[in-house]
């Protein structure tokens, strides 16, 4: 609810206006890829199986999302039943196969089913997808519930009983712009509930079977106990998340590209687990936040905006300094992110929430250590 003020701490005519990330866009990429990564992991962080091709049903959420706009209507809870279902089956077959293997072997089957994927979506099944241009709304549409055109002649716009998700409103405070969105707000919810339903399955008999699995697979078949089935599931439930996500994603902004299924993607979902923390139940919500909020804010930081940063420095220092930190920023974010993921992999094996709890331990220690020492002293 407070995200938009959260995330927009600085006045527009600060300098440091540049790292606000309260515009509607960049907040609906946060809770949408969080989403993603909260049912990645409910495999990965679970289980142990690591799967390279997840982004395929993310990619088949969103056209399925599309193809629901373009024939049925705008309604978006339509359009995300029909990406969960479409996302769910497509996970239970390709489940299936890749889960006769485990370890390094399951891995490279979801990579190359991800990347057939890809291939069948950005060329073989134009028809269908829309090849490389992406399938998109058009003012031909035959759609059975609504309007091919609004009364101005355009297309309309995906909405929730006729809210629309990119309805917005601006409050103004002083220098401070805040940006209330329909969309965003729809989509927090649908994380919302997508989380707690995590945390159901984390702290339930099928969520002790799934680390029983990661444990040791070989007792579990000794106590009479076949993990496939529970390995399927977990899968099936992933891949859910994904074509949940993948419809919100067409939801916000119904398009659907080839892209969205590239190996890229689906190692981008792996990056915001373990930065986050892996088998952690918040952990990959803040990863997946971290790497939007680079991505989209680090990422446009140029060699200007740092001169306007450190000109009070002398000319010959401003221009050390520069050459210094661009590396690190604007078309090289990547690198910085690298540099994180190898910190967070020696350093924090349990991501961002296992420093959260190395924090809290170190303040909870020293506050018990000051009262032990008080305590001590009194006695004496």
């Amino acid at each position: 609810m407070l995200a938009p003020f959260i995330l927009n701490p600085f006045p527009q005519t600060s300098g440091l206006a540049q790292f606000n990330a309260g515009y509607p866009d960049l907040m609906q990429r946060f809770v949408i890829y969080g989403i993603f990564a909260i049912g990645f992991n409910i495999l990965f962080g679970l289980t142990g199986y690591l799967s390279f091709g997840h982004a395929a049903f993310l990619g088949v959420g969103s056209y399925a999302a599309v193809w629901m706009f373009k024939l049925v209507g705008m309604n978006v809870l339509p359009a995300i039943l029909l990406s969960v279902l479409c996302a769910g089956l497509f996970a239970l077959l390709i489940g299936y196969i890749t889960l006769r293997r485990s370890g390094i072997y399951f891995s490279i089957l979801t990579l190359a089913f991800a990347q057939m994927c890809f291939a069948l979506a950005y060329s073989v099944l134009t028809p269908l997808t829309g090849g490389e241009t992406g399938l998109q709304l058009a003012l031909d549409d035959p759609r059975i519930l609504g309007t091919s055109q609004t009364a101005s002649g355009n297309i309309p716009v995906p909405s929730l009983f006729g809210l629309e998700m990119r309805e917005s409103v601006d409050l103004f405070v002083g220098g401070w712009a805040f940006t209330f969105n329909a969309g965003y707000y729809f989509c927090a919810i649908v994380l919302l509930l997508s989380f707690y339903t995590a945390i159901r399955i984390f702290r339930s008999p099928f969520g002790m079977m799934l680390r029983a699995i990661k444990s040791n697979q070989q007792r579990m078949r000794y106590t009479g106990l076949n993990p496939k089935p529970y390995a399927l599931a977990a899968f099936v439930i992933s891949g859910m998340y994904a074509g949940l996500a993948g419809g919100l994603m067409a939801s916000m902004d119904p398009l659907a590209g080839a892209e969205r299924m590239f190996w890229t993607a689906s190692g981008e979902v792996v990056l915001m687990t373990i930065l986050g923390g892996a088998g952690t139940l918040i952990g990959p919500v803040l990863g997946a936040g971290l790497i939007k909020y680079m991505e989209n804010i680090l990422s446009k930081i140029n060699s200007d905006i740092l001169h306007g940063w450190f000109a009070f420095m002398p000319d010959g220092l401003e221009d050390f300094v520069i050459t210094v930190i661009y590396p690190f920023i604007g078309k090289g974010w990547h690198l910085t992110l690298g540099l994180m993921f190898m910190a967070v992999v020696i350093f924090l094996p349990g991501g961002l929430v296992e420093a959260g709890q190395r924090i809290s331990r170190a303040v909870r220690g020293k506050k018990g250590h000051d009262t032990t020492d008080s305590k001590s002293e009194h006695a004496e």
